[in-house]
């Protein structure tokens, strides 16, 4: 695998940047000297500043807007996506996951983008195998996956492999559970919040995980190699919900959760919750997905990226954890 630093001068877009992972890819890309577009739509982030920075809200459902932003663009990291299990979120899934990542395509098509790191999810591989390892080879099915969530993923994957034929040179990604000291009242990092404030039950439950930095790491190590039209599983490590949240119980110097959560518990919570937000007119905070992804034992496939690129090596997840948990006490307490 030939691998080419990005020059001085070249212009980077991150979508999504001003998420979990889109923040981590733009502060590891300004040190090496590029310039860096950052798209983010309705939240701004003011901690990072760089002359080479420049933030610009924008929704890429506005066709015409990212089309102006993509000029003199030669890269681009695609992390904007939306995470959501609920069936009446299924619109909204496919206009963010899928619809917003076919005009991507489509701009980075016009404006002779160089490259694309696309970042889709193991949910777009049908995760809910459990008698072999998921691997790179595998598809989203109604059976093995089963969310709109991955669903979404999964389609927004093809309009990836589209671009490619028409002449994008991309690459796919597809992340297990992002670990990282985002915001812990959304996404993966809630599970930090959860164990902070008591968290009593756990899970026996078995997935991949993987530090944030990793992940950021990986998608410019594949930005900068000659690797094209492949896809990749980013994920360091597969462990236990159990081990997990323990591990973030001691590094919070909290108590660990002891109560099991058991198959047919699971299924009366995620029924009783479906009533509870109904009559609420909330989002659940628990679904059949989650539930079964919660009891479900899967574990992932990632030597594909460590043989394509032998000189990387993933975070130890005891080290992903205590950083995590460091920074969002820090973030608490300001």
């Amino acid at each position: 695998m030939q691998i080419k630093p990005l020059e001085k001068d070249a212009v980077c877009l991150v979508t999504g940047a001003s998420g979990l992972l889109g923040k981590v890819i733009v502060q590891q890309l300004l040190p090496k000297g590029v310039k860096v577009k950052a798209i983010v739509n309705k939240t701004i982030f003011s901690d990072i500043t760089h002359p080479n920075l420049d933030i610009i809200q924008c929704d890429l459902l506005d066709i015409i807007s990212l089309e102006e932003i993509m000029t003199g663009v030669d890269f681009v990291f695609h992390c904007a996506g939306l995470v959501k299990f609920t069936p009446k979120t299924k619109k909204q899934l496919y206009q963010i996951n899928v619809e917003a990542t076919a005009n991507l395509v489509n701009a980075a098509l016009s404006a002779g983008v160089k490259k694309l790191v696309h970042v889709s999810s193991v949910a777009a591989l049908g995760r809910m195998i459990e008698d072999e390892a998921i691997n790179e080879t595998m598809s989203w099915t109604p059976k093995t996956g089963g969310s709109v969530y991955g669903h979404s993923k999964y389609l927004g994957e093809l309009e990836v492999w589209r671009g490619i034929a028409e002449g994008l040179p991309s690459v796919i990604v597809n992340p297990s559970i992002i670990l990282g000291p985002g915001n812990w009242l959304d996404g993966s990092t809630a599970i930090f919040k959860k164990v902070y404030d008591g968290l009593k039950w756990y899970s026996e439950g078995r997935t991949g995980f993987v530090d944030v930095r990793d992940v950021s790491k990986s998608m410019i190590l594949l930005m900068e190699s000659d690797c094209v039209a492949e896809k990749f599983i980013i994920s360091g490590h597969n462990q236990s919900f159990k081990s997990i949240v323990h591990l973030i119980a001691d590094a919070f110097s909290k108590k660990k959760a002891h109560k099991k959560v058991t198959p047919i518990m699971a299924n009366i919570i995620w029924r009783l919750e479906k009533i509870r937000s109904g009559l609420l007119g909330i989002e659940p905070l628990i679904t059949k997905e989650t539930a079964k992804a919660a009891i479900a034992k899967v574990s992932f496939d990632n030597q594909k990226f460590l043989l394509a690129f032998p000189s990387f090596a993933y975070t130890p997840i005891e080290e992903t954890i205590s950083y995590c948990s460091k920074m969002l006490v820090e973030k608490v307490n300001n």
